[in-house]
């Protein structure tokens, strides 16, 4: 206990420089977890992915339509439980910064493969008799105040002309990881407005989901679906939920790295203010230090005072941004909309956070000690702090 006071007492003997120390500790676990948590909503949507689900897409890109006559053959594939198809709309609201993920998909079908999209019965049915009806997440409708009953309009652009949904519904999400950024609407309306409009366009999806009995079977029904329409005008690539979300990451994993790396440098810069803070006091207090040798303490003893200062500084500043972190994350998830459609901060990110303060209150100890414990007490009592 005697030696728990007199750490504290350390710590607080110079409060202005322990202060702005705790900080700048404050600041860099803060940026850490942030940017964290920013690289874990990079892959949100592949950790959310069902590895019963697998999506299939023209072999060549994700531009290329398949015809909506494959729907019946890849159902009569073994393995396979389940298959919707669906088309990414990418329609303007009011302005080309108001972005959110719209797809027309094959209405029942589709909901019924997604069932961590949790949408009431009513609410389901009215969007089922409704051609123009339209349903969308928890967090696009809180954005943007789209209500039961309101009118969306859309400026198409893969698909040209003014649209108008009417929300018919408002899906929840069945856990935090679940998306409810996204806006669906009837692949029959799209259909045939492209029937009146621009026939060649019609009978045309963007992509299938296959929903298999077997997740082991994944490849096996992959290369079932994939050979089935070899040599066809329009080749199928297969892959799981997951490899297909990864696609797009991989799309942009520079920046992800690069948001890796500074979260590192952040803490980098942080232990050697730390390191230094602990160096001052260290070298204030030679002839204290060389004053309890005399008086027959050992060097474990000095050890414990400095590393428990340290500690003590790191973990109190390390604690008081964990705290933080939580409405900073919130605010911050906020003003970007949907951007992240989940942006939840992870338990992963916390043990880091903590981690990192723990490792830059030792490294930080390190030096001093060393130095405190070699001294030599004629030496130490002829320092001047």
């Amino acid at each position: 206990m005697q030696t728990l006071k007199l750490i504290l007492k350390n710590a607080m003997r110079h409060k202005l420089r322990t202060a702005l120390t705790v900080l700048g500790l404050v600041v860099a676990t803060l940026a850490f977890g942030l940017l964290q948590t920013v690289v874990g909503a990079w892959y949100a949507g592949a950790n959310a992915a069902s590895n019963t689900r697998l999506v299939t897409r023209n072999a060549i890109s994700l531009v290329f339509p398949l015809p909506l006559s494959y729907e019946a053959r890849i159902r009569g594939i073994d393995g396979v439980n389940g298959v919707a198809y669906g088309n990414w709309f990418g329609g303007i609201y009011q302005e080309p910064k108001n972005f959110f993920p719209q797809f027309a998909i094959s209405t029942r079908s589709y909901l019924d493969l997604y069932p961590e999209f949790v949408l009431n019965d009513d609410q389901r049915a009215a969007f089922e008799r409704d051609r123009k009806g339209c349903v969308v997440g928890k967090k696009l409708a809180a954005q943007y105040g789209f209500k039961i009953g309101d009118v969306i309009p859309l400026k198409g652009t893969i698909f040209p002309g003014q649209w108008e949904f009417v929300v018919r519904g408002i899906y929840e999400g069945k856990n935090a990881t679940t998306d409810t950024s996204q806006f669906f609407f009837h692949w029959d309306y799209l259909n045939e407005t492209m029937l009146k409009t621009a026939k060649p366009r019609a009978n045309q999806v963007g992509f299938y989901v296959v929903r298999i009995a077997n997740a082991d079977n994944a490849a096996s029904v992959s290369r079932a679906i994939d050979t089935q329409f070899k040599n066809s005008l329009a080749e199928t690539l297969t892959e799981t939920e997951k490899a297909f979300q990864l696609g797009f990451v991989s799309m942009s994993e520079a920046i992800v790295v690069a948001i890796r790396v500074v979260s590192f440098v952040v803490i980098v810069i942080i232990m050697a203010v730390m390191a230094n803070t602990m160096a001052m006091s260290a070298r204030e207090r030679l002839a204290e230090y060389a004053t309890l040798k005399a008086l027959g303490f050992g060097p474990g003893f000095l050890a414990q005072l400095i590393f428990g200062e340290s500690l003590l500084i790191a973990l109190f500043g390390a604690t008081l941004g964990i705290a933080l972190l939580f409405p900073v994350a919130h605010a911050f998830s906020a003003k970007m909309g949907t951007l992240f459609p989940v942006f939840e901060i992870a338990p992963r990110t916390l043990l880091l956070q903590f981690l990192a303060a723990l490792t830059v209150g030792i490294v930080a100890a390190i030096a001093p000690t060393l130095r405190s414990t070699r001294v030599n007490i004629v030496d130490g009592l002829r320092s001047i702090g």
